[in-house]
C-alpha cells in the first residue's frame, strides 16, 4: 500500500476497492489505494467544517 502520513490509517478496504475496481476490467495501483484514502480525508473534514458551521455535532449526507 501507498506510504501513508503519520499518524493517518486507511479509510478503505482495499480489497473491496480492488474488487470493484477489476469488476470494472480495470487494474488498481497501491498508490491509487492511498490517494482515494487521502481524498475522504479531506472530503470527511469539509464535511465536518460544514457540521460545525451550521452549529451541528452530527454529520449528514447534505454535509459531504
Amino acid at each position: 500500500m501507498a506510504k501513508k502520513k503519520a499518524g493517518k490509517e486507511s479509510l478503505i478496504v482495499a480489497s473491496k476497492v480492488k474488487a470493484y475496481v477489476k469488476s470494472k476490467k480495470m487494474m488498481t495501483s497501491a498508490d491509487a489505494l492511498g490517494a482515494l484514502s487521502n481524498k475522504i480525508y479531506c472530503i470527511l473534514d469539509g464535511a465536518c467544517e460544514r457540521t460545525k458551521a451550521n452549529r451541528r455535532s452530527t454529520l449528514k449526507p447534505q454535509d459531504l
